[in-house]
C-alpha cells in the first residue's frame, strides 16, 4: 500500500485551513506596553523630518520620506527621572539631543540608554528637547525604539538575578501569519494545478527510491515550470523560518555586510531570504556542473541534483508546521524553541547530503576517493556554510 502526505484532491485546501486555525489556537496575545499618562520621559510615534523646502519640521511618512537619514522627536525630559529607552541599531546610528551627540553604535546590536544622564548640560527650548536619530548610509529604523518601562518588582528581580538574559527584539507575529497563509495557498495551488507531480513529489515510499519523477518533472530539474514553482514555494517556506529564527538581521553578518534590511520590515527580510535560498538552489547546478568539469564526474551531476531537489522539495513541505512550533511556543520557552528550530533546519540539510551520498553511491561507490573528494567539495563543504549562515550564526 503507497502512503500519501496527501492522499485527496481537496487536500491543499485542508492544509491551508489546518494552518490557519493552528495559527488562530497556538499564538500567544502580544504584550501591550503600559505607558504612564504623563508623557514626560516617554518616546511618542510622533516622529518628524526637516524640510529643505518650507525650512521646518513635518510630520515623517514612511512612503514619501523615505530617503531621509535623521529623524526627529520633541520629548520632555525631567532630569530627576529615568528616560530609558531601548532599541537595535545598525553599527554607526548615532542618537542626538539638541544636536549634541549622545550615543553612537560601534556595532549593530541591542541597546539601552538614559536619555536623563546627558542632559546635564543641555538646556531645553520651550522646556522640550530634541531628540534625532542618524545614520550616515540608510534611514534609520526608529520603529524599533521603545521606552523601557520597568516597575519596580522588575528593578528588583533584575538585581536578584544572578544571570544575565539574552534580550530579543519583539517580532510583528502578523507579518509572519500572513506569509504562513501565502504558502498555504502557494502549495493548495500547487496541488491543484500539478496533481501528478505533487503525488509523486510527497509520495513518502517514493522519496526512498527512484520515481517517475526521475522522467518527469525531474529529467531536467530546473527547465520546467512546475520544478521552479515547487523550488519557490520550498525557497518561502525556509525563508520565514530562518526569519523568525534570526529576529534580528544583525545577527546573519554576511547579510548585514552585503545588503542592510530594516528589522521591523519583516517581508522584506523574508522576501531576501527566499530570493537567495532560490537563487543557491538554482545556482547549485552551475556549480555542480563546473565542479564537475573539473573532477571529470559530468555523469553524476543529473542524477546528484535531482536528489538534492527531491529531498529538499520533500522535507520542506514540513518546514511550516515547524513555523507554527515557533511562534506558538517561542513567547513562553523562547531558549527551547529556537534550539529545536535550528537542529530541525540542520537535519533538513543534513538529511539532504546524506540522500545524495546515498544516491551516487549506487552508481559509484563513494568508497572512491576520487569521487567521496568531489562529493565533500559540493556537498559536504557548501553545507558546513549554509549552517554557519542559518544556524550558528545565533
Amino acid at each position: 500500500m503507497v502512503l500519501r502526505v496527501f492522499p485527496r484532491p481537496e487536500a491543499g485546501c485542508l492544509y491551508l485551513i489546518l494552518l490557519f486555525v493552528a495559527t488562530l489556537f497556538f499564538l500567544p496575545k502580544a504584550d501591550a506596553q503600559v505607558l504612564p499618562l504623563e508623557q514626560n520621559n516617554a518616546l511618542t510615534a510622533e516622529w518628524l523630518v526637516y524640510d529643505a523646502d518650507a525650512q521646518e519640521l513635518v510630520p515623517y511618512v514612511a512612503a514619501v520620506h523615505s530617503e531621509k537619514h535623521a529623524l526627529h522627536q520633541w520629548v520632555t525630559v525631567v532630569p530627576s527621572q529615568p528616560f530609558r529607552i531601548g532599541f537595535v541599531a545598525q553599527q554607526n546610528l548615532c542618537v542626538f539631543l539638541n544636536n549634541q551627540l549622545i550615543f553612537k553604535a560601534d556595532s549593530s546590536a541591542a541597546y539601552r540608554l538614559n536619555i536623563s544622564e546627558h542632559t546635564a548640560a543641555i538646556k531645553p527650548v520651550d522646556g522640550k528637547m530634541l531628540l534625532t536619530v542618524w545614520h550616515p548610509a540608510q534611514q534609520p529604523n526608529v520603529k524599533g525604539f521603545y521606552n523601557d518601562v520597568q516597575s519596580v518588582g522588575q528593578e528588583n528581580e533584575s538585581v536578584r538575578r544572578p544571570l544575565p538574559l539574552r534580550i530579543r527584539e519583539y517580532v510583528n507575529q502578523n507579518a509572519f501569519i500572513i506569509i504562513l497563509l501565502l504558502i498555504g495557498l502557494m502549495y493548495g495551488w500547487l496541488r491543484i494545478n500539478y496533481p501528478a507531480e505533487f503525488q509523486s513529489l510527497f509520495d513518502i515510499r517514493s522519496s526512498g527510491r527512484n520515481s517517475k519523477l526521475d522522467e518527469g518533472m525531474l529529467a531536467k530539474p530546473i527547465s520546467s515550470w512546475s520544478s521552479i514553482l515547487f523550488i519557490l514555494a520550498f525557497s518561502l517556506s525556509m525563508a520565514l523560518l530562518i526569519a523568525a529564527i534570526h529576529t534580528n538581521v544583525q545577527h546573519i553578518r554576511l547579510f548585514n555586510r552585503l545588503l542592510p534590511v530594516s528589522e521591523a520590515n519583516i517581508t522584506t527580510k523574508v522576501g531576501i531570504y527566499t530570493l537567495g535560498i532560490f537563487l543557491f538552489v538554482l545556482m547549485k547546478y552551475l556549480f555542480l556542473k563546473f565542479m564537475a568539469f573539473i573532477f571529470g564526474l559530468e555523469e553524476v551531476v543529473v542524477l546528484q541534483y535531482r536528489e538534492f531537489i527531491k529531498t529538499l522539495l520533500f522535507l520542506g513541505v514540513f518546514l511550516p508546521f515547524v513555523m507554527l512550533l515557533y511562534l506558538s511556543m517561542n513567547a513562553f520557552i523562547p531558549e527551547i524553541i529556537l534550539l529545536v528550530s535550528n537542529i530541525l533546519v540542520s537535519l533538513l540539510l543534513l538529511l539532504t547530503v546524506l540522500r545524495v551520498f546515498a544516491a551516487v553511491n549506487k552508481k559509484a561507490t563513494v568508497l572512491n576517493l576520487h569521487l567521496f573528494s568531489y562529493l565533500c567539495a559540493t556537498e559536504v563543504i557548501p553545507l558546513a556554510v549554509v549552517l554557519k549562515l542559518i544556524v550558528f550564526s545565533f
